[in-house]
């Protein structure tokens, strides 16, 4: 199989990150399958990518036209077994371990040989969610950056028994579809959270010993070090339970205790303070 020959596309989650991949690739001119386990979270995830192909419409990135046939190319579905035409399936549900092999072993049941199984996640080891397959080269990592449609990179992570072809694959479909590709090892956080996530938690440090406000941690990191977007904005944006989940990674994966989460940062999570998306974090959303 070569790039070319991928048509059909099954996005799995219709979260964040699942209806972003969703709404890229039909942009992009694939037939894509959009899988969750409720209907209310596809209609979600379809009224937030019609939303966002409308401000592409508005700064004249899409016209409505293109926008009508994007949305066209879409079919949301509950039904797992609408994966078996599909030559790629990226999923992008919960970051947890078990759930995620549970999902591929599935999925390894229901597809042709052909299939590449691609996972989404920011920092679980592509080798252990290959293992719950009888694939494991054609399974590989393709950790977008949010929000999908804007961000061009694409983290390709090789799992242990990832394959070249499997890789080749992945990297000219990435780079055929706008999006650049750099090729990453498994290794716990990867490269992008490997350096991003010690920021944001040492920035929560600083805040929690008191030694400057969140709004100037962030303004010394935008004026100072030239950051579009300061680290405790940042973590508000991606999600502090999304931050903690991956810190637990690295912590337990590298045994270091640099990536040990601060303690603030875990006590907002289980305040339920986990950003935008519930209204407040380091700061507080209307």
């Amino acid at each position: 199989m070569k790039a070319d020959d991928i048509k059909t596309i099954t996005v799995i989650g219709g979260g964040t990150m699942g209806n972003g991949i969703a709404h890229h690739f039909a942009q992009m001119g694939y037939a894509v399958n959009l899988v969750d386990t409720e209907k209310q979270f596809l209609d979600r995830a379809l009224v937030t990518i019609s939303k966002n192909m409308d401000r592409q419409v508005k700064k004249e990135v899409l016209t409505e036209e293109a926008k009508k046939a994007a949305l066209a190319r879409i079919v949301p579905t509950t039904d797992l077994s609408i994966v078996k035409g599909s030559q790629l399936i990226i999923e992008a549900i919960y970051e947890d371990a078990l759930i995620k092999q549970e999902l591929f072993k599935k999925l390894d049941a229901l597809c042709s040989a052909e299939t590449i199984l691609a996972s989404n996640t920011s920092s679980l080891p592509i080798t252990q969610i290959a293992a719950a397959t009888k694939r494991p080269d054609r399974v590989i990592g393709m950790h977008f950056m949010n929000p999908v449609p804007m961000m061009k990179l694409v983290e390709v992570i090789r799992g242990i028994a990832t394959s070249d072809e499997t890789f080749d694959i992945i990297k000219e479909l990435s780079e055929k579809t706008g999006k650049v590709p750099v090729e990453v090892q498994d290794n716990p956080g990867f490269v992008g959270n490997r350096i991003l996530m010690p920021m944001i938690n040492e920035a929560a440090y600083v805040l929690m010993e008191g030694i400057a406000s969140a709004e100037g941690i962030d303004t010394v990191m935008k004026l100072g070090m030239g950051h579009p977007m300061g680290p405790l904005t940042l973590a508000d944006f991606i999600g502090l339970d999304v931050c903690l989940a991956i810190l637990e990674v690295m912590h337990d994966g590298l045994g270091d205790p640099k990536y040990h989460p601060c303690p603030l940062l875990r006590k907002m999570v289980q305040a339920g303070y986990l950003g935008r998306k519930s209204g407040q974090g380091f700061y507080k959303y209307a």
